[in-house]
């Protein structure tokens, strides 16, 4: 009996500790966005990244919205699997938003990017820049693909905008599907 007991008291608490971690992901990214708009609008101020807290290796680069939508996210300046715990990210090797090529911008589909897959054609994306001045973009494809077969176009005769998360929506496992949001600059 008393095994037993001890047994249900450490599957009770290993329970426990597996649903703290997985609420801390929806809370450190909704404090960091606080932390990061902010950061965001002293860099507008300065016309230079203002990292949101001293220790970060990231910086805001541009805020993301889709007004019909509700998405309104500060993205930050690096791809890499830490910033995305925070924001959006634009990818360094694609273009930047707004030049000619296609920018490519990813983010979790759990929270940054959770609305996403409510997109729909003809949506109108906004994106801010750190000199002040938006760029916008109208969706014109919708895709559901293989994370291998993602490929950004080599043309650079406009302006485009990815948005790019897991897929699908609402999932708890990790899968090799990806949302693809694509737009064109207007």
């Amino acid at each position: 009996m008393r095994a037993a007991t001890l047994a249900f008291a450490g599957i009770a608490a290993f329970g426990l500790f597996e649903a703290a971690s997985a609420a801390t992901i929806p809370v450190k990214a909704a404090v960091a966005q606080v932390l990061l708009e902010r950061a965001f609008e002293r860099s507008v101020a300065t016309h230079q990244p203002v990292k949101p807290w001293p220790w970060a290796d990231m910086a805001p680069v541009a805020r993301i919205s889709i007004p019909r939508l509700g998405l309104r996210e500060v993205a930050l300046d690096t791809g890499s699997g830490q910033a995305l715990a925070f924001g959006p990210t634009f990818l360094p090797t694609a273009a930047a938003p707004g030049a000619p090529g296609t920018a490519v911008a990813a983010a979790h589909r759990d929270t940054h990017f959770r609305g996403l897959g409510e997109a729909k054609i003809g949506d109108t994306v906004i994106v801010e820049g750190l000199d002040g001045r938006s760029t916008k973009y109208r969706v014109d494809s919708l895709q559901v693909t293989r994370w291998d077969r993602f490929a950004v176009s080599s043309d650079r005769s406009t302006a485009r905008l990815a948005l790019v998360t897991c897929y699908p929506f609402g999932a708890v496992t990790h899968g090799p599907l990806r949302y693809v949001v694509q737009a064109t600059k207007i």
